[in-house]
């Protein structure tokens, strides 16, 4: 029986469809194109190849297509009844996240890999600040997120794929030293990695290096084909650190050409976040509001969310409607949001209907109320999902009504903890 690059057994009977079967876990690992094409020679090689369907069914999954992904989980359940015990497990934790029941996806994402802890193709959904836990709506998650690769960090060694997840987990926590030696490690041994790339941009971030960041962008992106799965993000890193940098022509070429929805390609939820959250940090930065481009954003949102439910979508729905002054459709998005919270079905809780009641008192000039509601829920930010860095759109915004209500003293507080 041929095995994966971590040694577990898979059941095929070519080394054909086992090295097809590598490479495309490979590319969903490092975010680079091809993933799709290597699990069709694949499973053309091996039609009743359970694990090849799985990793299909995540693979679309990845980029939002979801109804491809879901007959992709149903054939591959349907195969794992004929595989062996560690497959049918590791089928079964991806297929449920597949099938809308992240709870019962995590829970069985945490037994499996006690059971078989190098099984990397399960572990990964449950990583990242858009995972299984990083969507968990918990306010423990960045601990947890740390604590279940610590605990798992012995069986891997130095692969570059858990060196990779592993940082980006200790950045989150504030380990930046860490941070930083297993990203280098990781990219040390694949510098094609997008993902790698993406958590390199957010320790420097956090080591408050924005010069080191936009430069080491811009020498690693011009290798990193523009359909791949970050571009788009990693572009809004770009406009980040130069409009952070002061270099405003430079942050609004990488907006308007990589970005925005129509300039951008990347998965809806990334587009909509990361175009509202750059058009809100260049007006904090001093830049003129842009109406056709606020207004694209929020159509955009829209469209692609047209209902609540994924709270760091519905954060960034409600910047947009305040940036375009619609306060019935934010008044609209409050209210669905306190009818899943009432229903228990907004796994944040209430701390996102709260950022946007703050959000549309900041909207209508009420600075002293914005602060104190915005105040109030930062503490419980974490919860909305999306790393510090995306979420200090939020501490910026309160240093913003705080100045503008006069407490300068309290903003230059709460940018000092930030930076601290």
């Amino acid at each position: 029986m041929f095995k994966d690059r971590y040694g577990l057994e898979l059941s095929v009977g070519s080394a054909a469809a086992r090295d097809d079967y590598v490479a495309a876990v490979d590319c969903i690992f490092a975010a680079t194109v091809g993933a799709e094409e290597h699990l069709g020679r694949a499973i053309q090689a091996e039609p009743e190849f359970a694990l090849g369907h799985a990793a299909l069914a995540r693979a679309h999954f990845i980029l939002a297509r979801v109804s491809e992904a879901r007959a992709s989980a149903a054939r591959a359940r349907e195969l794992a009844a004929r595989a062996t015990a560690r497959e049918q497990g590791h089928v079964n934790a991806i297929s449920l996240a597949i099938e809308g029941k992240p709870v019962d996806a995590l829970a069985a994402t945490r037994e499996h890999i006690t059971r078989f802890p190098r099984d990397a193709m399960v572990l990964n959904p449950a990583t990242g600040v858009f995972g299984l836990i990083g969507f968990s709506g918990r306010q423990e998650r960045e601990p947890e997120h740390y604590e279940i690769l610590r605990n798992v960090a012995p069986a891997y060694g130095e692969d570059w794929w858990f060196d990779m997840a592993f940082a980006f987990a200790a950045c989150e926590v504030g380990r930046l030293d860490e941070a930083r030696k297993l990203i280098e490690r990781s990219m040390a041994a694949n510098p094609a990695n997008g993902h790698g790339a993406h958590i390199k941009a957010h320790v420097l971030y956090e080591c408050g290096e924005p010069g080191a960041g936009l430069d080491y962008l811009k020498s690693w992106m011009p290798g990193y084909k523009r359909e791949a799965l970050m571009h788009c993000h990693l572009s809004w890193h770009i406009a980040l650190f130069a409009l952070g940098l002061g270099r405003t022509e430079e942050a609004w070429q990488a907006y308007r050409s990589a970005v925005h929805p129509g300039g951008s390609w990347g998965p809806a939820l990334n587009v909509a976040t990361d175009s509202v959250s750059f058009l809100w940090r260049a007006e904090l930065a001093g830049q003129p509001r842009d109406a056709a481009l606020w207004r694209e954003a929020l159509d955009y949102t829209r469209q692609q969310f047209p209902k609540t439910g994924i709270a760091f979508v519905d954060v960034h729905a409600a910047f947009a409607c305040v940036a375009n002054g619609d306060s019935e459709g934010l008044g609209k998005l409050a209210e669905e949001l306190r009818t899943r919270v009432s229903a228990n079905r907004l796994p944040a809780g209430s701390v996102v209907p709260q950022l946007a009641e703050g959000l549309g008192a900041y909207g209508a000039g009420q600075w002293e109320r914005a602060a104190e509601l915005l105040r109030k829920a930062l503490p419980e930010t974490v919860r909305i999902g999306g790393s510090r860095a995306q979420r200090d759109l939020v501490v910026k915004t309160l240093a913003a009504a705080y100045l503008k209500a006069g407490r300068s003293a309290e903003a230059q507080a709460l940018l000092a903890q930030r930076v601290a």
